[in-house]
């Protein structure tokens, strides 16, 4: 049977369009559809359980990405040839639709849900990340499961001063913006980006630009549900509630915790203070009101944890007082430091409250490339960041499962807030590896804030240092108040986690995510108004550390040399079976990578020695040495023969050639050692390739001065014969 297929075209308004399709794929999910942008496809399912699992308080739900290399008609790398653990890339597509969706799924909805995204064509010309959050609403529209407020994703960037909305790779390389905004109709819910030192006006600008855009996609998924019927919402078990019990909780614990959040206490006695109080509430309950309600316990850790997060909330509306005691612009103290570690390239400590940041910076060669090979992407970056979050750090005692999304998505930022500030020509392949040794609030700028002291630390010339800021929001829907460098607790209990990054001299990258519905602009004007000037008084703080990049690399980092030689010339400095450059590369104690670029070989030469440096550049020069007709060079006696003497080359050892005989001086010569020995230095002209033998010519006597020729008698004149 030919199934009954339903399809939306949604157009981009420059030739290009999107198409939504439903009814061919998948059907025994819950909901399915094809997103189809030129030649890219993606298959977006949604599964959800018709019940929650006993005790689940929270929404399990698993938003996975995946690239099929067939897709691009190409194989995996790696030994199996089969599709392994998720890329950094596809990782980060996961966080950026996860973050949209979940905070629109309602409250009380705790069943599993899986929502699968993976991109089946690809085309060159098209981002599939930036169709992943489209995919991924639209498969639920087609659904009965609970999901209410369809969203959409859309790629913003600006080229030659034009908006465009998903632009291609090329696009991309050109604009000054790249942004990823996920949006419902009413409301921006997340934004992620990086930029080349934008204005918060333009910031601004262009979050609006993609939401009109994003607007225009979610009409096409309503229409997409009306035509498959609207299925109605499947019915699902609530919350369990009840206002007895969240009334004498309160009644019991809002005032003490009203008064705990104003001591402007730190945090672990303020986590203790805290703990009693729940404590104490729990002790309100008698073991006979448990028995005759299961569900009691349940809802009094509940209706505690509601409770403390509307005094907190509260005691900032109300008297602008922050849980550690600031004011809402005040930046906790910092202080930083640089070269801690001895041993490393590069180092510096930041610390700002109770979070820390520890981070290194590693130099190498392009050898030392991050190599990226996905069906969508491939190449290699020469600056890379690695963010690493240990549980010690908020003193807890957890397993240890691997590198987490969120140390992906956290250490991505963090490298997309510095690489525009790496110069086009640093020789250096360069990696920061940040290790947070305290969180209490953004760890991630922290990272960019001791990524910025250890890249200058290490002798790196950044056009411009980089800091970073978090600010959050509580509203009520009426009052708001805009916190600057927020805590872990003002992130959880809050409304916003914002963060932003720049220069000086403006924005670049960005990461927001909004638990609201309905954020104002004028609410997101101020916040980025307000980060601007905590991350100048940041930004003050780290350049009284160190105001400039340190003029060379420490003693112990390695010096990096880049010379370009004739690409005829790169198999001799291999030499056969790679002899010469490893031997070289041993005698030196160098680090020697050949890369062929336009038929020229670019040679890095890395190394802490700057003798052994020099002696390379010496071999590389005799190497590709070729003296040149009619030229004079200093050359040096190394082994006498009966013929000649063979010389070297002075500024090319081992660039061997024979000095006839005859071409030691104007007299006749019988011996070479009438004339030269061994070991001697003077200078020759090159004579080129003599035509009778082929090999290579030079003469000691063409530059010595020509004796006067003697007049031969003519004996006709002396003797005239009549």
């Amino acid at each position: 049977m030919i199934p009954k297929v339903f399809q939306e075209v949604i157009d981009l308004g420059d030739g290009r369009s999107i198409t939504i399709e439903t009814g061919k794929l998948a059907k025994q999910a819950d909901g399915s559809v094809v997103v189809r942008m030129g030649d890219a496809m993606l298959l977006a399912t949604a599964v959800s359980a018709r019940t929650a699992n006993p005790g689940v308080d929270f929404l399990p739900l698993t938003v996975d990405y995946r690239e099929k290399f067939a897709a691009a008609g190409r194989f995996p790398g790696g030994f199996f040839k089969r599709e392994a653990r998720p890329s950094d890339s596809e990782v980060l597509t996961m966080r950026l639709v996860d973050r949209v969706l979940r905070p629109l799924f309602p409250d009380d909805y705790h069943a599993e849900t899986q929502v699968m995204i993976q991109l089946m064509s690809h085309d060159e010309n098209v981002m599939p990340d930036a169709l992943a959050g489209l995919a991924a609403s639209a498969c639920l529209a087609v659904s009965d499961i609970p999901f209410y407020n369809l969203i959409s994703e859309v790629r913003v960037g600006r080229v030659d001063g034009k908006l465009v909305i998903n632009p291609s790779k090329e696009q991309l390389e050109q604009s000054d913006i790249d942004m990823m905004i996920g949006a419902s109709d009413d409301s921006v819910c997340m934004v992620e980006g990086e930029m080349k030192e934008i204005s918060e006006a333009e910031m601004i600008e262009a979050i609006k630009f993609a939401h009109e855009a994003i607007k225009i996609q979610i009409k096409a998924q309503e229409r997409l549900r009306a035509a498959v019927g609207s299925p109605a919402y499947r019915e699902y078990e609530g919350d369990k509630s009840d206002e007895a019990v969240y009334a004498k909780v309160k009644a019991a614990s809002y005032d003490k915790y009203y008064a705990v959040a104003q001591e402007a206490s730190a945090k672990s006695e303020r986590g203790e203070k805290f703990a009693e109080i729940k404590e104490e509430v729990k002790a309100l309950f008698t073991e006979e009101e448990h028995a005759e309600n299961p569900d009691l316990a349940e809802l009094v850790s509940k209706y505690i944890y509601k409770t403390q997060k509307e005094a907190v909330r509260n005691v900032v509306l109300e008297k602008g007082i922050r849980l550690d005691g600031r004011k809402t612009t005040e930046i906790r103290p910092i202080w930083s430091e640089v070269d801690y570690l001895p041993s490393a390239h590069g180092s510096a400590i930041f610390t700002r409250g109770e979070t820390q940041a520890l981070a290194t910076v590693t130099l190498g060669t392009s050898r030392e490339a991050n190599i990226i090979d996905l069906p969508s992407e491939q190449g290699e970056e020469r600056f890379y960041l690695h963010y690493n979050f240990p549980p010690f750090s908020t003193g807890e005692a957890k397993p240890l499962r691997g590198t987490s999304r969120r140390e992906v998505g956290h250490g991505n930022l963090a490298q997309r807030a510095l690489k525009n500030m790496i110069p086009a020509d640093c020789p250096y392949t360069i990696r920061i590896v940040s290790e947070v040794l305290e969180s209490n609030g953004s760890s991630s700028m922290a990272t960019v804030c001791s990524g910025t002291l250890a890249l200058m630390d290490a002798g790196v010339q950044m056009i411009k240092p980089v800091s970073g800021i978090a600010m959050g929001l509580i509203t009520d829907g009426e009052k708001f108040a805009v916190l600057s460098d927020i805590l872990g607790d003002e992130d959880h209990l809050g409304d916003m986690d914002f963060k932003v990054t720049g220069t000086a001299d403006g924005i670049t990258a960005c990461q927001m995510d909004i638990k609201i519905d309905g954020l104002r602009y004028d609410i997101m004007e101020q916040a980025l108004e307000q980060a601007r000037d905590g991350r100048l008084h940041i930004l003050g703080k780290l350049t009284e550390t160190i105001a400039k990049p340190n003029a060379t690399v420490k003693p112990k980092a390695p010096k990096i040399i880049t010379v370009t030689i004739p690409g005829n010339f790169i198999g001799a400095l291999i030499g056969p079976g790679g002899k010469v450059i490893q031997e070289l590369q041993k005698a030196t104690g160098t680090t020697i990578v050949i890369n062929e670029v336009d038929e020229q070989g670019v040679v890095e030469i890395l190394g802490t020695s700057p003798e052994g440096i020099d002696t390379v550049l010496a071999k590389i020069d005799s190497i590709i040495f070729k003296p040149q007709v009619g030229e004079s060079y200093e050359v040096k006696v190394i082994k006498m023969l009966d013929f000649g003497a063979v010389v070297e080359y002075t500024k090319a050892p081992g660039n061997e050639v024979l000095l006839h005989v005859s071409e030691l001086a104007w007299e006749r010569t019988e011996k070479p050692s009438d004339v030269v020995n061994m070991g001697d230095v003077f200078m020759v002209k090159y004579l080129g390739l003599d035509p009778k033998t082929r090999k290579e010519k030079v003469s000691r006597k063409q530059l010595l001065p020509r004796p006067p020729r003697e007049e031969k008698k003519d004996d006709k004149k002396e003797n005239p014969q009549g």
